[in-house]
């Protein structure tokens, strides 16, 4: 399990990368609406830590994910530096920052879903597990677009660096494709270690906690 003093540590990490990502980003409103899922997810986090903490790997996950969605926030995710150097380096075409974003909106959410199925014993088949944990993924990328959608209907053309599209029309179906590949791909990487850190969660708390 993780330690207090082990996420005390990535808390202390993520407000000093907030902080960065809050000072002077490509457009204030664009890091708000790119930077809310963090506090939401926090918020969850610190509210259910003591009566349902989670596995050391899905914490580590979650810091992750939030590091990926506050680079964004501050650059937009057509502009992170690393996506043009790419771009221009193999010929891409477009900044793949989105992309890679999109396919951690899979792989990160499904460990986390798979933790509480699994914990909260809502199924016992692993191929039903497998399966429900896709497609919980599936239906909350597909809700991202169409917040994303709804964000273009009242933005206008300012809803553009929001939505990232970078001019490819069929952006929606790519970003939900990868995030179904990320929650298949982390499932099939990480299942075996995921199980063992809840066998020992579930037989230590909650006096680990």
């Amino acid at each position: 399990m993780a330690r207090r003093g082990e996420l005390a540590a990535l808390l202390i990490i993520l407000v000093a990368i907030s902080l960065w990502s809050w000072i002077d980003p490509y457009d204030r409103i664009i890091w708000w609406m790119e930077s809310l899922p963090v506090w939401i997810a926090l918020a969850i986090l610190v509210a259910t830590r003591q009566s349902f903490p989670l596995t050391r790997l899905v914490y580590w996950l979650i810091f992750i994910h939030a590091v990926i969605l506050l680079v964004g926030a501050h650059y937009t995710y057509a502009r992170v530096p690393p996506g043009d150097w790419f771009a221009e380096t193999f010929d891409l075409g477009r900044n793949h920052y989105d992309r890679f974003a999109h396919l951690v909106q899979g792989f990160v959410p499904a460990m986390v879903a798979r933790e509480i199925l699994v914990r909260l014993r809502v199924v016992s088949s692993t191929s039903w597990l497998f399966f429900l944990v896709c497609c919980f993924c599936l239906a909350f990328s597909a809700l991202y677009e169409i917040i994303e959608w709804q964000a273009a209907v009242w933005g206008g053309d300012g809803s553009q660096e929001f939505l990232g599209t970078q001019g490819d029309i069929w952006d929606a179906q790519w970003d939900m494709t990868l995030a179904l590949a990320g929650s298949i791909l982390a499932q099939l990487l990480l299942m075996k270690t995921h199980d063992r850190q809840i066998e020992a969660v579930l037989a230590r708390a909650p006096s680990a906690t």
